[in-house]
């Protein structure tokens, strides 16, 4: 699939790695601008997309700054150890983007609707997350050296609150002052082996629901006043991106038949997309595809992304005083 389809459905690419895949297959070539590193892991694979020039922003639709892909498969099966280590993986790459002091506040923001699951892994991360900023008033002798005061909220949609969710970050900012504010999202996915089994961590903040449609206000530096690393996992993909994979793999089986496949060859160049288009048009071509099993996936992979995240923000933590502490 090429740029011309995602903007043809007007689908924005949540994940800079396929944004990136996307553009360098276009090209042809790589992409000026843009810095590719990669590193593999017993159950993971690391991949660090930095996009360092305006012309790389322009061509990617990504703002500059650093992109951490940690794609791993094994978090859709029940193997805690695999879980763990991924965890320590986020936990390592998050706090490489950390340019705070130890004892810097800090302000989680678990976006989404707590009541459709596809959309409640930020909720579900502040659920299972290590909060400790009441703890340094009011309970001092239960901290540990190297905790930081923390803070989390879930703010819920427009459609639950009927208030943008970037206005009640920015109230709570103006109260607490956080020197650094990290977000959790769902996200959408060019492929549906991405659903629950990649996480992206981002510092360059976060625009909500834009991979589904949505266009709500981008939450950055610029709109809080304050440094914003997002952390997302798909959870969906866009239906059109499923039908066009489908034409596409039966098009590769159509090849070993040269009359069949010349028979489609003589279409019009946009058959597929008007087909697409007429398949979806009850949903306004905005319909989005999610497994049945998504509440356990969100269960599993949500204890992972905040095991990372206090691992990060809270180093002198270890697994047992991580439990002991939720509980």
């Amino acid at each position: 699939m090429n740029l011309d389809f995602y903007k043809a459905f007007g689908i924005n690419v949540d994940l800079a790695v396929e944004a990136h895949d996307i553009v360098r297959g276009q090209m042809g070539r790589e992409i000026p601008g843009v810095v590719v590193d990669r590193e593999k892991y017993e159950n993971a694979s690391v991949t660090i997309v930095k996009v360092v020039e305006d012309s790389a922003e322009q061509l990617m639709g990504k703002p500059k700054g650093n992109y951490i892909t940690i794609e791993a498969p094994a978090l859709r099966d029940n193997n805690r150890a695999a879980h763990q280590q991924v965890a320590e993986i986020l936990a390592q790459k998050l706090a490489s983007l950390l340019d705070i002091p130890e004892d810097a506040n800090i302000l989680l923001v678990g976006l989404g609707n707590w009541h459709a699951t596809p959309d409640a892994l930020g909720p579900r991360v502040i659920d299972h997350s290590l909060v400790t900023r009441h703890l340094f008033k009011y309970a001092p002798e239960e901290l540990k050296g190297g905790m930081r005061p923390v803070s989390a909220i879930a703010p819920g949609v427009l459609g639950i609150t009927g208030i943008e969710t970037a206005e009640i970050i920015k109230g709570v900012v103006e109260k607490i002052q956080p020197e650094l504010i990290v977000v959790i999202d769902s996200l959408a996915a060019g492929s549906v082996d991405r659903i629950a089994t990649t996480i992206q961590i981002a510092d360059t903040g976060i625009s909500p629901g834009s991979g589904i449609g949505n266009k709500r206000t981008v939450i950055n530096k610029d709109s809080t006043g304050v440094p914003v690393i997002a952390i997302g996992v798909p959870t969906v993909v866009h239906a059109a991106v499923i039908a066009q994979v489908t034409v596409e793999h039966f098009l590769e089986q159509l090849q070993a038949n040269p009359m069949l496949y010349q028979i489609y060859k003589n279409l019009r160049p946009d058959f597929t997309q008007e087909v697409i288009n007429n398949v979806l048009q009850p949903f306004a071509g905005n319909l989005m595809v999610t497994p049945k099993e998504i509440d356990s996936l969100i269960l599993n992979i949500s204890k992972v992304v905040a095991g990372g995240i206090s691992m990060a923000l809270h180093p002198s933590i270890s697994a047992e005083d991580y439990n002991m502490y939720l509980n």
